[in-house]
């Protein structure tokens, strides 16, 4: 007899790692059932048909939902299940995976199969905060990082560009944005007080991590109840390039030029700026960021 009556439900983006995340959901199934774990994989073709195949999983009471991808797979499916009592889960097939390492959630299938079941077995689900944010009239939820400024700029490149692609588009979009990105005016309001001043880039981290690695905001906390926020104030380049590199460390908040807050309300007003949250785009500024407590049930993985 399976473990569990009803299945797990893992939505693998077939464009995930290069082609490879259906078939390590397809494995980490395959693992699942020799452990009495009923699962199932679906393979939606787009975004939308992502969010329609979780929703209907968590409103027909399945036993959890797992985003099988990089962290924008992470993302969609987030849009279905957060507010719901169904678990969430993330097998990590991208190339950051920056939420599923905040999560502490292994990648080889059979390894992430057996912490899932022991997790599952043992009760083991743990509630963690969202951050809801809201730009251009929508609202979305997001796990780890909501960034404007620099990176958002890159971002903005990249995804204008049909080549080079992977790892190298975003480095020849990073060297083309640094000879022309201009500091931005911004007007940040915590729980209601206001700050002004010109940066670089203003990030509102959930969770502490993005970019594949990179510490932003290294003092988050998925379930503190509250927002971290980062702010670069206006540097030259060649402090900017100085700096920059020791996100990947955390210890850029030492920076007399880095400002850190937080709070449980954040507006973010910068002209012409652009919103990502979790690597993905959002809308043009201001965009209004709230924490949400206990939103998010999630299986806890239990590793070193």
């Amino acid at each position: 007899m399976p473990l569990a009556s009803a299945p797990v439900v893992l939505i693998a983006n077939p464009a995930a790692g290069r082609g490879s995340a259906v078939e390590r959901a397809r494995a980490a199934s395959a693992a699942l059932a020799r452990l009495r774990v009923a699962a199932e994989v679906c393979t939606p073709q787009g975004p939308q048909a992502a969010v329609v195949i979780a929703r209907e999983a968590a409103a027909s009471g399945v036993t959890a939902v797992v985003a099988c991808g990089g962290d924008g797979t992470m993302h969609t499916v987030l849009q279905a299940v957060a507010g719901t009592s169904t678990p969430f889960a993330i097998l990590p097939c991208g190339t950051g995976d920056d939420n599923a390492h905040q999560l502490r959630t292994p990648g080889e299938p059979n390894a992430w199969a057996a912490e899932f079941q022991a997790a599952l077995q043992s009760g083991r689900i743990r509630t963690i905060d969202l951050g809801r944010a809201t730009a251009d009239g929508e609202q979305r939820w997001f796990m780890g990082v909501l960034s404007t400024g620099f990176d958002s700029c890159v971002n903005e490149r990249a995804n204008r560009m049909s080549w080079p692609r992977g790892q190298a588009k975003y480095l020849a979009s990073i060297i083309a944005e640094l000879g022309s990105f201009v500091p931005v005016p911004y007007r940040v309001t915590v729980d209601g007080v206001e700050h002004a001043d010109t940066g670089m880039l203003v990030c509102v981290g959930n969770g502490s991590r993005y970019g594949g690695g990179m510490l932003v905001c290294p003092d988050a906390v998925v379930d503190d109840g509250l927002l971290d926020l980062t702010w670069l104030a206006k540097v030259p380049r060649v402090t900017f390039l100085r700096v920059f590199p020791t996100v990947f460390r955390g210890t850029h908040v030492r920076h007399r030029a880095v400002r850190t807050l937080r709070g449980r309300s954040i507006r973010i007003e910068g002209a012409g700026q652009v919103a990502y949250a979790d690597g993905e785009r959002l809308g043009e500024l201001p965009v209004e960021v709230t924490v949400v407590p206990h939103a998010l049930r999630v299986l806890d993985f239990r590793l070193p």
